[in-house]
């Protein structure tokens, strides 16, 4: 989809707008957010990050707002519907990161908080409070957790699936408000091999395997349906999008490029932005 070398070695975040714009981080330089307009070949800068912020994951809400994790400077942006200034939505000095971020249908974000030297992690629960002040919280676990990465929502958004890099693990928690209940392993993988995860319409997880140079595809109840094999070696994360969400970006690592292949279910987020679920 976009020529080699176009994003660095953090490339990471794809996320897809309503009018099917491609949103990835770090275009040309640490700090940045590149834009692959619909049906272009080659990406362009859209804006930067504030000095000394490196964005990590990306989500556009059916607003059309684009939230940002910064990991660096431990914030989360929003960016408004055609705006190009990203302002803080949440921060905490008691982040490691955040890392990746995903977002349910009342807004609520939910935020991977990994200390990757530590070989553990968090997540965070952020959103509005009665007063319209956003308020952040650590949430409580069943289980210790490792370094928490990939996350993303079950269709009815009463599942939140986590990846653990240094375990290879993917973990389904029931929510219960702050706490992640009745934790259950959906599926192991060899350790450091797991990144990006998103979920379909149909319930499945697509799963980056960085390093394996693979998108795996998991039934709910963790039976791997397949893996897709691409042409880049270490797929870091992935994006639905296209005319009816059912287009996957995957963003490499390796070469800092993006690449593209159909499926046959719409993305979950994709139908919550467009607002046909």
């Amino acid at each position: 989809m976009t020529p080699a070398g176009e994003y660095t070695k953090g490339i990471e975040g794809p996320a897809v707008d309503a009018d099917g714009n491609l949103y990835v981080v770090n275009f040309g330089r640490p700090g940045t957010i590149g834009k692959l307009a619909a049906g272009a070949a080659q990406s362009q800068k859209a804006f930067d990050l504030p000095a000394g912020s490196i964005g990590s994951a990306i989500r556009i809400d059916a607003a059309g707002t684009m939230f940002i994790a910064d990991y660096k400077k431990h914030n989360v942006f929003a960016v408004k519907d055609g705006g190009l200034v990203p302002e803080v939505y949440f921060h905490s000095d008691l982040m490691n990161q955040p890392n990746d971020i995903t977002l349910a249908r009342d807004g609520t974000i939910y935020a991977s908080d990994p200390t990757f030297k530590g070989r553990r992690g968090q997540i965070w629960r952020i959103a509005k409070s009665a007063n319209g002040s956003v308020q952040g919280t650590v949430m409580t676990a069943s289980r210790p957790m490792g370094t928490t990465n990939g996350i993303d929502l079950s269709p009815d958004g009463a599942t939140l699936y986590v990846g653990e890099s240094n375990t290879g693990e993917v973990w389904a928690y029931r929510l219960n408000g702050a706490e992640l209940a009745a934790a259950r392993l959906v599926r192991a993988f060899e350790p450091d091999t797991i990144d990006g995860i998103r979920t379909d319409v149909a319930g499945r997880l697509l799963i980056a395997r960085i390093r394996k140079g693979a998108i795996a595809v998991v039934a709910p109840d963790g039976s791997l349906q397949r893996e897709i094999i691409m042409r880049g070696e270490e797929p870091t994360n992935l994006a639905f999008g296209g005319a009816d969400g059912r287009t996957v970006f995957v963003t490499q690592r390796q070469g800092g490029f993006v690449e593209a292949f159909q499926t046959d279910q719409e993305g979950r987020e994709h139908c919550l932005q467009t607002r046909s679920c």
